[in-house]
């Protein structure tokens, strides 16, 4: 984690890198321009695994196998659409159950090669560029 001091709001969130065949589920939200990991914040009263299931089934329709749940990290980076906000993340590797699809805030979802571009040709949330591809790079390798 950064150790610089946020000057906004922090915004916490729980969101799941999803890794099949080299490449990274990524979504982007209706109304923005970059694209992030699936997940959210959390309600009051849930644990961090409840509010991945819980964002993912509304996100994509489907949600983790909870056996193979592993945390990745905990990350902080500049937040993509609230300027002058810092996200503050729980990032936990996993695998579907059940297949994909857009819904609720989603307009879009690609598989991203992890292992690919430094620079890719999409814009990618700062969390997500900074801090997480790079953790997934040496997971992966």
């Amino acid at each position: 984690m950064s150790g610089r001091k946020a000057r906004g709001r922090v915004i916490s969130v729980v969101s799941a890198a999803i890794v099949r065949d080299g490449a990274l589920l990524v979504v982007r939200k209706r109304g923005t321009d970059s694209f992030m990991l699936p997940g959210g914040k959390g309600e009051p009263g849930e644990t961090e695994a409840e509010t991945l299931q819980r964002e993912l089934r509304e996100e994509l329709g489907c949600g983790l196998h909870s056996d193979g749940l592993a945390l990745l990290g905990h990350f902080e980076a500049p937040a993509a659409n609230e300027p002058g906000c810092l996200v503050r993340a729980a990032i936990y590797r996993g695998d579907l159950d059940g297949v994909p699809v857009i819904a609720a805030e989603i307009a879009e979802m690609l598989w991203l090669d992890v292992e690919g571009e430094e620079d890719p040709p999409i814009r990618l949330a700062p969390l997500l560029n900074r801090h997480v591809l790079p953790a997934l790079r040496d997971v992966v390798a």
